[in-house]
């Protein structure tokens, strides 16, 4: 017998009875889980051992790689290095564009627009992009590339096993905390970052198996004795009543620089899109400034995980980090808006502390702030990391678990807090939806509305539908109108073309005449097309204040093709609206 292939093929015993498993016991999610938090952090551990070795070879570095830490760079190497190394990417990417099908899809877009499913192959193109722009030393970070290939593998996991939309979320989130925890010794930050960027809610039923892939993360971590971190926070500074202007305003100042920072970046991005050059060139354009300001100011390259330690050690003066602020700004800009692969996660970390410290320092001296620039920088860092990042819990307990001192945590929460309200207040985005917004995208975060965006009215219109000529006259309508059954006729002209709506009261009470009956129709130009979605063809009705409303091909043919009532679009809206609540919440998803 000759071997089936495709999806239709036999599987084998065991993979078989564990997919039944998996699909039939919640606990099977549980071990999916751990297993994908596992995957996490051999995929950091990975990532950021190439990235470090490419730095201590490209930049002959003898302290393990951390580019930030240094006090000056040849400028020879610099030029030669990002030179070179930006050539590369744009090669390597535009060769990568024309294999790929389709624009890699994060994990945020994954859950919120396609029920968790995301490409392995795309997402290792796109951190083999971002480890290349790292390890030649463009000012953007590797977070962006270890999640979103952690997040990729969680996925494939749930795909493999058939788990249901809810749970393969579940697993792009549980990805995504096991390559935080990792990459930052930071389990309940990983775990925060899974419920407040990638599932986009907070859900007590979904707890356990993030957990387990955030500690899964962690424990790869030490069982590979990972090194990185800053050092510990040792103050004994609590936040009084006297300290909450002070820090307030501080916070207030961290985010108006972080809403300049995104706009920049989005700016230098369309400044180089339109630059008569080919796409693969870009990167050097961009690489080259940096690589200037990289021989005098070495902590503008990479992510600068050495320079947040220098910033909270006390080594860099208060009156040198709003300078470095803006260098690590405008190469941040230059490098993303040129063509490196990479984000905001980190370099957002030490923009903070350069920005808490700069201008805790201005402050203090008119008493506005804490006098101790170690404290400034922290709440700086919370500050510039929650604006740009967008989750506050998970930006309040990675820079509690970094520093290791609770007795910040009340100025924390307060910098974090006030410095999101800022944000959503004055622009209404962080980095990942203000670029979402910037490509036509509506969604501002990972809550699933994939499936309300694929139930258009094609799907939900009653296609058998009963025209009229618009040329019949209002006595030959009144004839022939069945009383007690038709309560409207939607008019068409010789051709087909939809004319508009007449209701059969509006006939009834009209005096019949000769008159063509097209002069009672309504709606004439308010029409759905079998495209819309389900919200679409919602605030239409509403706007149009009608009960029912007829389907056309296009605007331009107006051919009718169907009828749809305001009253079967709002409650088919509302199933979907409690069946997305009901998956959130993960109601009847475990019976323990």
């Amino acid at each position: 017998m000759p071997r089936q292939t495709g999806p239709s093929r036999t599987m084998p015993l065991a993979p078989a009875i564990l997919r039944a498993f998996v699909r039939r016991d919640g606990f099977g999610l549980f071990l999916l889980a751990l297993v994908t938090g596992g995957i996490a952090g051999g995929c950091v551990l990975l990532i950021n051992t190439v990235t470090l070795g490419m730095h201590v070879v490209l930049y002959g570095l003898h302290n393990g790689g951390r580019l930030s830490e240094l006090s000056a760079l040849p400028l020879w190497r610099c030029l030669l290095v990002l030179g070179f190394g930006g050539l590369v990417v744009g090669l390597v990417g535009a060769v990568l564009r024309r294999r790929m099908v389709r624009r890699p899809v994060d994990p945020v877009e994954a859950n919120a627009l396609h029920g968790g499913r995301m490409s392995v192959r795309d997402s290792i193109s796109l951190a083999v992009q971002t480890v290349l722009s790292n390890g030649v030393g463009a000012s953007i970070g590797l977070e962006a590339g270890y999640v979103q290939i952690s997040a990729a593998f969680g996925s494939w996991l749930g795909r493999l096993f058939r788990v249901r939309r809810e749970e393969l979320r579940i697993l792009v989130g549980a990805g995504a905390a096991g390559a935080v925890s990792a990459g930052f010794d930071a389990p309940i930050a990983g775990a925060f970052y899974a419920f407040e960027i990638v599932l986009g809610t907070y859900s007590l039923v979904n707890l356990f198996p993030i957990a387990l892939a955030a500690m899964a993360g962690l424990g790869v971590r030490h069982l590979m004795c990972m090194e990185g971190g800053v050092p510990p926070l040792m103050t004994g500074w609590h936040m009084g009543w006297g300290a909450v202007p002070g820090v307030s305003l501080l916070a207030i100042l961290c985010a108006l620089t972080a809403i300049v920072i995104m706009y920049c970046v989005t700016q230098t991005q369309s400044v180089f899109q339109k630059l008569p050059v080919p796409v693969w060139l870009r990167p050097v354009l961009g690489g080259l400034p940096v690589a200037c300001l990289a021989a005098s100011y070495p902590s503008v390259l990479s992510a600068g995980h050495g320079g947040v330690g220098l910033v909270l050690a006390g080594k860099v003066l208060p009156s040198l980090t709003l300078l470095l602020l803006l260098l690590k700004a405008v190469a941040a800009c230059l490098s993303i808006g040129s063509g490196f692969r990479g984000g905001l996660f980190f370099a957002s970390l030490f923009l903070g502390v350069l920005a808490g410290e700069g201008f805790g320092d201005l402050l203090a001296h008119h008493g506005l702030a804490p006098a101790d620039g170690q404290i400034c920088a922290v709440l700086g860092m919370a500050a510039m990391a929650t604006a740009i990042i967008g989750g506050p819990m998970t930006m309040i307990c990675l820079v509690l678990e970094m520093t290791g001192n609770m007795a910040v945590s009340s100025a924390v929460v307060l910098a974090a807090v006030l410095s999101l309200l800022t944000v959503r207040r004055l622009f209404g985005y962080n980095f990942a939806t203000w670029r979402f917004h910037l490509r036509g995208e509506t969604i501002r975060s990972a809550v699933d509305v994939g499936r309300l965006r694929a139930l258009t009215v094609l799907k939900l219109m009653r296609a058998q539908v009963r025209s009229f000529p618009a040329i019949m006259t209002i006595r030959q309508a009144q004839a022939q109108l069945t009383l007690g059954i038709e309560e409207r006729l939607v008019l068409v002209d010789e051709e087909g073309r939809y004319q508009g709506i007449v209701l059969v009261s509006e006939i009834t009470a009209a005096p019949a005449s000769e008159k063509p009956v097209s002069i009672l129709a309504c709606y004439r130009d308010v029409m759905l097309e079998p495209q819309m979605t389900i919200r679409e063809a919602a605030d239409l009705f509403a706007e149009a204040e009608a009960d029912v409303l007829a389907v056309v091909e296009d605007r331009q043919s107006r051919q009718l093709v169907g009828q749809l009532s305001e009253r079967h679009t709002l409650r088919c809206y509302a199933v979907e609206l409690e069946r997305s609540r009901r998956d959130l919440a993960g109601d009847g998803r475990f019976s323990v």
